[in-house]
Parts: structure tokens; sequence; C-alpha cells
């Protein structure tokens, strides 16, 4: 294990040498089409040069490397993740599962290991949607999900994506480019920290993700009446705030129930005056599991449990619809070939869902994927204080090595 344990040193250095580039001084923040993302782009090229790679940036600003197989008309296997971060981010995050797998194929090259396909290793350019405010912008783009009404989006400045693009020397008309589709690739497969914390309370280094949870997202509006806190009966009074505390409650309840995950994350409480009953509140709920069908039954339990409160408390009830995406499952060949490649390295497989999602969503449109989750520092992610062991990146590099020569066989 001491050549991996070497080979994390250099993927440590490169991520704190990468975690440098921001457009914030004040702490990491790195968005999609700006000059960070330029500049990072620039430099991991430089790495997979240096690992014997052929490099190229394609028409979503997404960076590949290649390892080039020496069979005629080879498939490719592609292994990535991203490269831009949430405002006040990790360094880790994304990032990891770029850099990381560029060291194993500076291993192989020194090994000369042959493969019957080209490894392809992307960095994409947009996965946490920060700038946009739409997620997988990169990834989307390889599997021609890039829809004509991403023209009218536009960052927090008022700039367009298209406009964003052309600035940084691309077009959004040639976007479709990026389609790799029609290449069919073998598989995806993704490392990354686990972003939560049980890996680290099973007390192990890396586990093999099952699924990707689905996700659906909801504003709810519940109206009643305000007014004065000192002269309105409390059997005579519509108070909005104190219904929203009994339906949080029920999404809490039901969840745990259930075996789902299920937030309330937000709140907007109106007039929200000390001395004022509460006339109308509006809050999210965040539902996700790796069984939609599941997911969906236990929503539509809290949907009945909120109407039941908002009709006992004479109120009113509004529920609109932001965001659903399906749950992903992971293919069960790769989740093998993992578990096996864990193995070897002494370590027990160990299988866990995501409740996150990943660029791997996108990706499972077009081909197999799977996921390779690393231990983080009490789940901690999103945040400067996410954290990671150079030993569990040694275990991973193995483990990522291991697993290319069983796809290789």
């Amino acid at each position: 294990m001491s050549e991996y344990q070497s080979l994390a040193q250099l993927v440590m250095a490169r991520l704190d040498e990468l975690g440098q580039i921001s457009q914030s001084p004040d702490y990491l923040d790195r968005r999609y089409l700006t000059a960070g993302h330029q500049q990072a782009n620039r430099l991991v090229a430089n790495w997979m040069s240096e690992a014997g790679m052929i490099t190229w940036q394609d028409a979503a600003g997404n960076l590949w490397g290649r390892l080039e197989s020496s069979v005629p008309d080879a498939p490719r296997f592609i292994i990535g993740s991203h490269l831009d971060t949430v405002p006040n981010g990790g360094k880790y995050d994304g990032m990891l599962g770029v850099i990381a797998p560029v060291a194993i194929v500076q291993m192989l090259q020194g090994t000369q290991f042959p493969l019957p396909f080209h490894l392809d290793i992307v960095g994409f350019g947009d996965e946490e949607g920060t700038r946009f405010g739409s997620t997988l912008l990169g990834s989307r783009a390889l599997t021609g999900q890039w829809p004509d009404a991403w023209s009218k989006l536009k960052d927090e400045n008022g700039l367009s994506l298209p406009d964003a693009l052309r600035s940084f020397g691309l077009d959004f008309d040639n976007v479709k480019q990026a389609d790799i589709t029609a290449s069919r690739p073998l598989g995806y497969l993704e490392l990354h920290i686990e972003q939560g914390p049980v890996l680290e309370s099973a007390n192990l280094p890396v586990g093999v993700v099952t699924a990707i949870s689905g996700a659906r997202r909801f504003n709810i509006d519940v109206a009643g009446m305000a007014g004065h806190a000192g002269t309105v009966p409390m059997n005579m009074r519509l108070d909005a705030l104190a219904a929203t505390s009994e339906m949080i409650l029920a999404v809490e309840n039901q969840a745990r129930t259930h075996g789902v995950v299920a937030t309330v994350g937000k709140i907007e409480n109106r007039p929200n005056g000390v001395n004022v009953i509460s006339g109308n509140t509006r809050f999210s709920l965040d539902i996700r599991s790796e069984d939609d069908s599941h997911r969906d039954a236990v929503l539509e339990q809290i949907m009945q449990q909120f109407n039941q409160i908002a009709a006992r408390r004479k109120l009113t009830l509004h529920v609109e619809q932001t965001h659903s995406a399906g749950a992903v499952q992971c293919d069960h060949r790769l989740q093998s070939i993992l578990k096996t490649a864990i193995g070897e390295c002494g370590i027990p497989p160990f299988s866990l869902p995501s409740g996150a999602g990943h660029d791997a969503m996108a990706m499972a449109l077009m081909c197999p994927v799977a996921m390779m989750f690393l231990r983080c520092d009490k789940g901690i992610s999103h945040h400067p204080a996410e954290s990671i062991l150079t030993e569990d990146v040694a275990v991973a590099l193995a483990a990522l090595h291991a697993t290319i020569k069983h796809l290789a066989n």
C-alpha cells in the first residue's frame, strides 16, 4: 500500500493547490464559465498531460483527458466528477473524483498496463448549479440534455448563459457538439466524498453506492389571519405559524416512520412581529428516497396531514412543486466489481445510498454508472471544514486501480 500512500500525498497536494483557485479572496468559490473555471481547467489539464494523457475542452467547457487504448476502434470508459464549487465550499467535493484518477493513470503509464478501452477522465464545469440555478449543466451536455430554454438563464449579475459561454470562448448554439451519446460509453464511475456520516460511523474508508436518491421539492404557503397578540383569544386565532409548526413535526414523524429523508429548511413568516399573530407562512419541503414510488407514497401521507391540519385550523393551504428528479440505480455489475476491488484492499465491502445528487445521475441516461464514496470528517461538506484523510485516499486509489484492472479483464 506504500505506493498508494505516496500517490495519495500527491493527490492531497494537488487538491490543496486547486483549492486556491477562487473568485473570492476570502473563501473557495469557483463557478461555471468564470476565470476561475478557466484557470482550474488549465491546471488540471497540465496534470493530465504530465500523466501522458491527451487533453481537450468540449463545447460545454468540460475538461477531458484520455489514456488511449492501442486497440483499433476501442470503446471508452469514463471516470470523473466536477471542478466547480458552492460559495464558501470545501476543496474535496467533486475535485477528488477528477484528481485521484489522473494519479492512477500516471501509475498505469509506468506499468504499461494494456487497456481494451480508452480511459477518459472528465472534469465537469458545472454540477452545483450555483451560477445559473440549474444543476448538472456539464454532464447534461454530454447526454444531449441541453434545452433551448437555458438560453434565458441568467446569473446574479444579469449575465445570460449564452453571453457567459461567449466570454469563455464557447457558443451556446454549439454546445450540442459536447453530446457523446453516439459513442456509447461502456460505463461511468465517480469517486466522491460521502457528504454524510455513515462511513465514519461504520469506521470504513470507502463504500459502494447502491442508488442516488430521487428528490422532490415544494414551496408550501399557509394563509391565516394576522391579529394583535394580546387581544385575540386563543380559540379564535387563525395562526399560520402554529399550523406550520404542526406540519413540520408531521414531516419529521412520517420520514422517521417510513424510512425516507425529508427536510423543512426554509421558513418565511409574516408579519413576523413580536406582538403579532402570524398571518402567513411559507416553507420549503425537500423529500428524498432511493425508491421513487416509496417516496411518493410517504409524500402523499404528508400532504394529507397538511390538509387535515389546515382544515382543522380553518386555514388556506397552497402547494407548489419546484423540483422533481427520479432516483438513479447504480449498475449491479459495476457495483460488484467495486466491491471485489475494495475487498482486495483488505476493506470489508459496504453499501450505502447517496442522498445527494451527482453527475452520475445525468450520465445514467446513456450508460451504466457506479459510485465509490470516501469517508469525510463528521460528514461535513459544502463548507470550508470539509476534510478527508490521506490514508483513506490511498485506499480509494488502490480500489480504483484494482477496479480498472477488473474492467480491463
